[in-house]
């Protein structure tokens, strides 16, 4: 009769006891596709301060910020590096993205 009892209280507590099927988990994430987002938003930024970069030069060697002190004509190539053309480093950035050609404007050249 102890095993009748002994059954009847198990089957009470049946559902306290821990689900063995569950108790290594996998993970429901799909870290591939987390995993090439993280890398394409970092390539978008690096590619970013990649464009602020050659904007920067750009307007510099265009408006003439960096000329070289010895040789009249020429390029300060020290100064083209840490050089500030515009205020700030957003405007090279939307210069960059609103103003792309893919022809040349001088064609005579």
């Amino acid at each position: 009769m102890s095993n009748d009892v002994e059954r009847e209280v198990l089957k009470m507590y049946d559902g306290s006891r821990p689900n063995e099927d569950d108790l290594f988990e996998t993970s429901n994430v799909n870290h591939i596709a987390w995993g090439l987002a993280i890398f394409f938003a970092g390539l978008a930024i690096w590619l970013a301060i990649a464009l602020v970069h050659a904007e920067n030069q750009r307007y510099a060697l265009m408006t003439s910020k960096c000329p070289d002190p010895l040789f009249k004509g020429g390029i300060d190539k020290a100064c083209l590096v840490t050089v500030r053309s515009r205020d700030h480093w957003w405007e090279h950035l939307w210069y960059g993205f609103t103003h792309v050609r893919t022809v040349p404007e001088n064609k005579g050249r």
